[in-house]
Protein backbone atom coordinates (compact mmCIF):
# COMPACT_ATOMS: atom_id res chain seq x y z
CA UNK A 1 0.00 0.00 0.00
CA UNK A 2 1.08 3.45 -0.83
CA UNK A 3 0.48 6.52 0.82
CA UNK A 4 1.51 9.98 -0.59
CA UNK A 5 0.87 12.41 2.19
CA UNK A 6 0.83 16.35 2.21
CA UNK A 7 0.75 18.91 5.08
CA UNK A 8 -1.83 21.17 4.70
CA UNK A 9 -3.27 24.45 5.63
CA UNK A 10 -6.44 23.79 3.71
CA UNK A 11 -7.49 20.66 0.97
CA UNK A 12 -10.84 19.92 -0.97
CA UNK A 13 -12.44 17.31 -3.65
CA UNK A 14 -15.04 17.84 -5.92
CA UNK A 15 -16.84 15.57 -8.36
CA UNK A 16 -19.10 16.73 -11.32
CA UNK A 17 -18.02 20.53 -9.91
CA UNK A 18 -19.21 19.71 -6.63
CA UNK A 19 -16.68 19.83 -3.34
CA UNK A 20 -17.42 16.78 -1.55
CA UNK A 21 -15.00 17.19 1.21
CA UNK A 22 -13.02 19.93 2.80
CA UNK A 23 -10.32 20.05 5.41
CA UNK A 24 -8.58 22.72 6.98
CA UNK A 25 -4.99 22.33 8.75
CA UNK A 26 -4.01 18.70 8.39
CA UNK A 27 -3.44 15.84 5.76
CA UNK A 28 -3.87 15.23 2.24
CA UNK A 29 -3.63 11.43 2.07
CA UNK A 30 -3.54 9.56 -1.65
CA UNK A 31 -3.39 6.30 -1.20
CA UNK A 32 -3.03 3.51 -3.76
CA UNK A 33 -3.75 -0.01 -3.14
CA UNK A 34 -1.24 -2.84 -4.90
CA UNK A 35 -2.68 -6.72 -5.33
CA UNK A 36 -0.80 -8.40 -2.60
CA UNK A 37 -2.15 -5.81 0.05
CA UNK A 38 -4.09 -6.53 2.65
CA UNK A 39 -6.13 -5.54 5.92
CA UNK A 40 -3.00 -5.84 8.21
CA UNK A 41 -1.02 -3.84 5.87
CA UNK A 42 -3.59 -1.03 5.86
CA UNK A 43 -3.99 -0.80 9.23
CA UNK A 44 0.04 -0.33 9.67
CA UNK A 45 0.05 2.51 6.98
CA UNK A 46 -3.17 4.51 9.09
CA UNK A 47 -0.75 3.96 12.15
CA UNK A 48 2.59 5.41 10.49
CA UNK A 49 -0.05 8.44 8.90
CA UNK A 50 -1.42 9.45 11.70
CA UNK A 51 1.59 9.37 13.69
CA UNK A 52 3.96 10.47 11.34
CA UNK A 53 5.62 13.60 12.65
CA UNK A 54 5.40 16.30 9.65
CA UNK A 55 4.05 18.98 11.76
CA UNK A 56 6.30 21.96 13.39
CA UNK A 57 6.96 22.17 17.35
CA UNK A 58 7.36 24.94 19.16
CA UNK A 59 10.95 24.88 18.23
CA UNK A 60 10.17 24.82 14.77
CA UNK A 61 11.08 21.06 14.10
CA UNK A 62 9.17 18.62 12.41
CA UNK A 63 8.27 16.65 15.75
CA UNK A 64 4.23 16.57 16.19
CA UNK A 65 1.55 14.31 14.26
CA UNK A 66 -2.07 14.52 13.61
CA UNK A 67 -2.56 12.63 16.73
CA UNK A 68 -0.85 15.78 18.55
CA UNK A 69 -1.94 18.13 16.43
CA UNK A 70 -5.86 16.90 16.15
CA UNK A 71 -5.21 18.17 12.39
CA UNK A 72 -8.17 17.11 10.27
CA UNK A 73 -7.26 13.81 7.18
CA UNK A 74 -8.84 13.80 3.64
CA UNK A 75 -8.35 10.62 2.33
CA UNK A 76 -8.04 10.33 -1.50
CA UNK A 77 -7.93 6.94 -3.26
CA UNK A 78 -4.94 7.65 -6.11
CA UNK A 79 -5.30 4.35 -8.27
CA UNK A 80 -2.22 6.05 -10.37
CA UNK A 81 0.25 5.68 -7.58
CA UNK A 82 0.47 1.62 -7.80
CA UNK A 83 1.57 2.09 -11.47
CA UNK A 84 5.06 0.84 -12.71
CA UNK A 85 7.10 3.71 -14.22
CA UNK A 86 10.56 1.67 -14.22
CA UNK A 87 10.46 1.37 -18.29
CA UNK A 88 8.94 2.81 -21.50
CA UNK A 89 6.90 5.96 -21.63
CA UNK A 90 3.49 4.31 -20.58
CA UNK A 91 2.87 3.36 -16.70
CA UNK A 92 1.87 -0.19 -16.28
CA UNK A 93 -0.73 -1.08 -13.64
CA UNK A 94 0.05 -4.52 -13.21
CA UNK A 95 0.64 -4.12 -10.10
CA UNK A 96 -2.48 -2.15 -8.40
CA UNK A 97 -5.32 -4.41 -7.02
CA UNK A 98 -8.48 -4.86 -8.71
CA UNK A 99 -11.11 -2.57 -8.29
CA UNK A 100 -13.08 -4.81 -5.90
CA UNK A 101 -9.98 -4.87 -3.89
CA UNK A 102 -8.80 -1.05 -3.79
CA UNK A 103 -12.45 -0.32 -2.24
CA UNK A 104 -12.46 -2.99 0.46
CA UNK A 105 -8.94 -1.73 1.44
CA UNK A 106 -9.48 1.58 1.18
CA UNK A 107 -12.81 1.54 2.93
CA UNK A 108 -11.18 -0.55 5.53
CA UNK A 109 -8.81 2.30 5.61
CA UNK A 110 -11.47 4.96 6.19
CA UNK A 111 -12.78 3.09 9.39
CA UNK A 112 -9.83 2.60 10.61
CA UNK A 113 -8.71 6.18 10.56
CA UNK A 114 -11.77 7.19 11.45
CA UNK A 115 -10.97 5.04 15.25
CA UNK A 116 -8.04 7.00 15.31
CA UNK A 117 -8.76 10.58 14.46
CA UNK A 118 -11.89 12.58 15.09
CA UNK A 119 -11.92 14.26 11.89
CA UNK A 120 -11.59 12.14 8.50
CA UNK A 121 -12.86 13.28 5.38
CA UNK A 122 -12.44 11.72 1.69
CA UNK A 123 -12.78 11.44 -1.52
CA UNK A 124 -15.15 8.87 -3.88
CA UNK A 125 -13.62 5.44 -4.99
CA UNK A 126 -13.74 5.22 -8.89
CA UNK A 127 -14.53 8.67 -9.34
CA UNK A 128 -13.01 11.29 -11.60
CA UNK A 129 -12.05 14.29 -8.66
CA UNK A 130 -10.72 17.24 -8.77
CA UNK A 131 -8.07 17.91 -5.73
CA UNK A 132 -7.50 20.86 -4.50
CA UNK A 133 -5.25 21.96 -1.59
CA UNK A 134 -2.63 24.82 -0.08
CA UNK A 135 0.41 23.01 0.90
CA UNK A 136 2.56 24.20 3.64
CA UNK A 137 5.78 24.19 3.31
CA UNK A 138 5.90 22.30 0.88
CA UNK A 139 6.13 19.36 2.74
CA UNK A 140 4.78 16.13 1.02
CA UNK A 141 6.36 12.25 1.79
CA UNK A 142 6.10 8.81 0.59
CA UNK A 143 4.82 6.12 3.03
CA UNK A 144 5.15 2.26 2.37
CA UNK A 145 3.77 -0.46 3.83
CA UNK A 146 4.35 -3.96 2.66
Amino acid sequence: MIGLIQRVSSASVAVDSRIISTIDEGILLLVGVQKADTEDIARRLVERVVRYRIFEDEKGRMNRSLLNTQGELLIVPQFTLAADTQKGLRPSFTAAASPEKGQQLYDYFIQEASQLLETVKTGRFGADMQVSLVNEGPATFTLTVN
